[in-house]
């Protein structure tokens, strides 16, 4: 199974981070695609991603999947700025076709904040709504939305049942799903069963692992995640994707240097990996 990753193991290599991922067999990358502007023109945000493409391309790095704009605190509670929630999404999804990426990540709208819901039917109808408009839009890229499941324990749609349930209301083939590792753990869940539970519909993983409370994107196998279980369920559903990571290097090697923690991670993922 080829393996990719987004920038939070390798931003440190710089211009050369494609390159890196390339030479330690990260073939891969998960790039995130604002959307949002954050200060720059139209034009400079698109010469900005395509730099990126033409970095990875020279590399022999595929993005694979692009994560699409999160903004934190969420602002998402009037029709207003769901609307230009919209229009940065339509943005983000177009130069993700752009560069050719298929697969396009994203966490629900928070109308009520990001660990609130009182009232969950409007929450879901909001979401479902405001995902339905945005299909269009992916589809006249060529694009598959990539539903995540969350690690906000508040929200209607967090775990792995709760967002494949959404996804499979939604019925849409440019709809499906992302499966986070270490969102499940923070429920005490498990990442092994929410792939079982998956099958065909699970098409992007987000790979990391944590203590069991609270997020904190560590390597895996630093955590509580059962690796060996999850590599299991990965082969029994001929997962045919890319195993993508999402991990920092908190707590991990902190005094080796880039490349000794790269090695390190590298010998943990041949454990691990299908």
């Amino acid at each position: 199974m080829r393996i990719g990753a987004n920038d939070g193991i390798v931003r440190a290599y710089g211009e050369e981070m494609y390159e890196r991922m390339k030479a330690f067999g990260i073939s891969c990358a998960d790039l995130f695609v604002r959307g949002d502007l954050n200060g720059m023109t139209e034009e400079e945000h698109e010469a900005e991603i395509l730099r990126h493409k033409a970095l990875a391309d020279k590399a022999g790095v595929t993005i694979w999947q692009a994560h699409g704009p999160w903004i934190y605190p969420p602002h998402d509670e009037t029709e207003e700025r769901r609307a230009e929630r919209k229009i940065v999404m339509e943005r983000s999804l177009r130069l993700t076709g752009e560069i050719g990426c298929k697969y396009w990540v994203i966490h629900p709208i928070m109308p009520f904040g990001p660990d609130d819901d009182p009232e969950p039917e409007l929450f879901w109808k909001i979401n479902m709504d405001f995902f339905r408009s945005l299909l269009p839009t992916a589809k006249k890229y060529g694009i598959t939305i990539c539903f995540e499941n969350m690690p906000m324990k508040n929200l209607k749609i967090s775990t792995p049942e709760q967002t494949l349930r959404f996804i499979r209301e939604m019925n849409d083939e440019n709809f499906k799903f992302c499966l986070d590792t270490g969102h499940c753990s923070v429920f005490g869940l498990s990442p092994a069963e929410a792939v079982r539970m998956a099958g065909s519909d699970l098409k992007v993983l987000h790979v990391h692992d944590n203590g069991g409370e609270y997020d904190q994107h560590l390597v895996p196998q630093m955590g509580v995640v059962d690796w060996q279980d999850f590599k299991n369920a990965l082969v029994e559903i001929g997962f045919d994707g890319v195993y993508s990571l999402e991990c920092e290097w908190r707590n991990f090697l902190p005094n080796a240097s880039q490349d000794t923690k790269m090695k390190a991670l590298c010998a943990v993922l041949e454990e691990i990996v299908p």
